[in-house]
């Protein structure tokens, strides 16, 4: 397994089920619904999976690496992309399904995500492939499918500082040399 490759199978996914909602019949209220609440939970999963382990460890790759502040920049984007798009997830809320002012809120947040996943997919995906080995991508990828089958159940959405969240991962690989992934196994 390798985490990089789970993220894009994430990533995939997600696209797929955007698709779907799009082929609906506006009128089959219950669903687009449906479909859309499973979407809205996986998209807050994968970004909780992604900020829990993904982000903390190219952030400390990026410095081992002598790459300092290219991790940084992107980890503080993709913060905010995610930010983003749970702004544009709860955006759909208020509107009546199958509307057309729900599908123009579905497609905002298509596109805040397709915006996400392209850059993170060029740049962040990328970086890790070159200089992350291949034993921590597979050490990730296990505690990722961990992670997102222990909450899949759907995890509370919860905007964070990207500045903060970086910070705080940087004192977290300052402090101990290391993130510690075994201590993740219980997120």
């Amino acid at each position: 397994m390798d985490i990089t490759q789970l993220i894009l199978d994430d990533h995939h996914e997600q696209r797929r089920q955007f698709a779907m909602l799009e082929q609906i019949d506006p009128a089959d209220t219950g669903t687009l619904s449906a479909l859309w609440s499973r979407l809205a939970a996986f998209l807050e999963l994968h970004a909780a999976a992604e900020e829990a382990i993904f982000y903390p460890e190219l952030l400390k790759v990026d410095k081992l690496a002598g790459r300092l502040g290219t991790g940084e920049a992107e980890t503080l984007d993709a913060i905010g992309d995610h930010n983003e798009i749970r702004d544009a997830v709860v955006a759909v809320g208020p509107h009546d399904v199958g509307s057309s002012d729900w599908f123009a809120a579905v497609a905002a947040a298509n596109k805040a995500n397709g915006d996400h996943m392209a850059e993170e997919e060029r740049e962040g995906l990328t970086d890790f492939r070159r200089y992350a080995s291949l034993q921590l991508r597979h050490d990730l990828a296990v505690a990722f499918a961990a992670y997102e089958a222990r909450h899949y159940q759907g995890v509370d959405p919860v905007d964070k500082d990207p500045v903060a969240y970086v910070r705080q991962a940087e004192r977290a690989i300052s402090g101990s040399g290391s993130l510690d992934i075994g201590s993740l196994k219980g997120l």
